[in-house]
């Protein structure tokens, strides 16, 4: 069992499914919870829930594509006070478009958000957690970083280079007691589980499509506080697709 009282963790993209169910499950297991993500509503909304349900929960709104944004958002989780001891940097988004149409414009703003979003937090998270010497970082990646679907070149080229960015900044803030892992994820059912075919289980040779829950204890097990060993790894969950081989018989 995994607890993380008295400590604070900060979640971007935390209205979306996955992201949703991290803050709910990290404020069940003790931790003060800050939330941020562009809806503001939707954001204090889910604060609230939380909060109603026993958590302790605080939403601050950022849209991650501005370094002003960002700025700011740190600066907040400064102000809420206490230790920033695990940032889990889940945001992202993709624009499924041919290649041959995928504006400039459309491309950077993906790489803005997942990409250079996810370094910029990273590293205002690591100037706090390097001045109290220790704090755990998790990069929220895809199995698309290594397999592909037509017209989803600007996404999987922002999860490859969160993969690389994860194992760079592992070794760069090592010295400073703080650990870098991702996580990529395969097929993660964000709607209705039960409205799954068999066949959509049965492609997995784990034998079930992949749920939140699976993500939030895999983020468990890279934050928790005795794991001090474990830093620069991609932790793929996907229930096996990555490695199986699929051709038509």
């Amino acid at each position: 069992m995994f607890t993380f009282e008295g400590q604070t963790v900060l979640i971007t993209g935390a209205t979306g499914g996955i992201g949703r169910h991290l803050s709910y499950g990290y404020a069940a297991a003790g931790a003060r919870t800050i939330m941020t993500d562009k809806d503001g509503a939707a954001g204090q909304q889910l604060a609230k829930k939380i909060r109603e349900s026993g958590g302790q929960a605080e939403f601050i709104a950022a849209d991650l594509s501005s370094p002003a944004h960002i700025a700011a958002l740190f600066n907040g989780v400064n102000e809420q006070g206490g230790t920033l001891d695990i940032l889990v940097n889940n945001a992202g988004f993709g624009i499924w478009k041919s290649p041959l149409e995928l504006s400039v414009e459309e491309w950077d703003s993906v790489m803005n958000v997942n990409l250079r979003g996810t370094f910029l937090c990273a590293r205002e998270a690591a100037i706090r957690m390097k001045a109290q010497g220790k704090g755990r970082i998790v990069n929220i990646a895809s199995t698309r970083a290594a397999m592909s679907e037509p017209n989803g070149e600007a996404y999987a080229a922002t999860k490859g280079g969160i993969v690389s960015l994860t194992h760079a900044l592992a070794v760069s803030l090592g010295g400073h007691g703080i650990t870098v892992n991702c996580i990529s994820p395969g097929w993660i059912e964000n709607g209705d589980y039960d409205a799954l075919r068999p066949a959509d289980h049965e492609q997995h040779p784990s034998g079930r499509v992949g749920k939140p829950d699976d993500i939030l204890k895999a983020c468990f097990y890279l934050t928790g506080a005795g794991n001090d060993f474990v830093t620069g790894i991609n932790l793929t969950v996907d229930g096996g697709m990555t490695h199986r081989m699929i051709y038509e018989e």
